[in-house]
């Protein structure tokens, strides 16, 4: 994309392209089963304070990455190699990238069974682990209900802050991108979504997933510090 920026004639080759749509829908399932493992992670920090070592150790934390990883490559990338379709000319993507809903319109045979495959497989990658994240916030609820002091619930829903923001902010525009029929297609609609999740969301997650810093927070009150403390030299200069 930002080669394209500056480039006069925006050019991608057909394998370059179909490898775009493979990794990018690769890449956003992996990111759903993601965020399914660390509300899971959030559940048993708060639910099981005192055995969360025990039940968090390095080995299933490498099981539940992995297993993101491995689920989330199944079920996106090897259902669309199995059901490609050849594409029809002009070979114009109207779009910032390649990716599966824009080369829907693009391909020369029925489409009909591919979209029935990307919705199953957004309903298996998208809803399933949405609905996880949703009851083990239910339970997390239920948990922070019990504590006696507003001090220990104000703690252990700021555990919870980075990772609710990420899930509204990528699940909100994954929802409305893949779970609709073709017939809702909007192309300037789409490129708005796109560039949020797949620009503005990666660039605000170091900073979602910082608030709870404590080195962070201090290294930006040093840089606001520093910038008002110039501001007012400039200004009595």
């Amino acid at each position: 994309m930002l080669f394209n920026f500056l480039a006069s004639r925006k050019v991608i080759s057909y394998n370059f392209c179909i490898a775009q749509t493979y990794i990018t829908l690769f890449l956003e399932s992996t990111e759903c089963f993601l965020l399914a493992v660390m509300a899971l992670d959030r559940y048993v920090a708060i639910c099981y304070p005192l055995r969360y070592l025990l039940i968090m150790n390095w080995s299933v934390c490498v099981a539940l990455a992995l297993g993101a990883w491995t689920i989330g490559f199944f079920a996106s990338v090897v259902p669309l190699y199995l059901t490609i379709l050849p594409l029809c000319g002009p070979y114009v993507v109207d779009y910032i990238f390649c990716e599966l809903p824009i080369l829907l319109h693009m391909f020369c045979a029925d489409t009909s069974l591919l979209e029935t495959i990307m919705a199953t497989g957004g309903a298996g990658t998208v809803l399933f682990p949405f609905l996880f994240i949703i009851l083990s916030y239910l339970r997390i609820l239920v948990a922070v209900m019990t504590i006696d002091s507003i001090k220990g619930r104000k703690k252990a829903f700021s555990t919870c802050t980075s990772h609710l923001i990420a899930v509204i902010m990528y699940y909100g525009t994954g929802m409305i991108r893949y779970l609709r029929p073709k017939s809702l297609y909007s192309a300037e609609g789409d490129k708005l979504i796109s560039v949020f999740y797949a620009v503005i969301n990666p660039m605000l997650n170091p900073f979602i997933y910082s608030l709870r810093n404590k080195e962070m927070k201090e290294g930006m009150k040093k840089v606001m510090g520093k910038y008002k403390l110039k501001t007012k030299q400039q200004i009595t200069d």
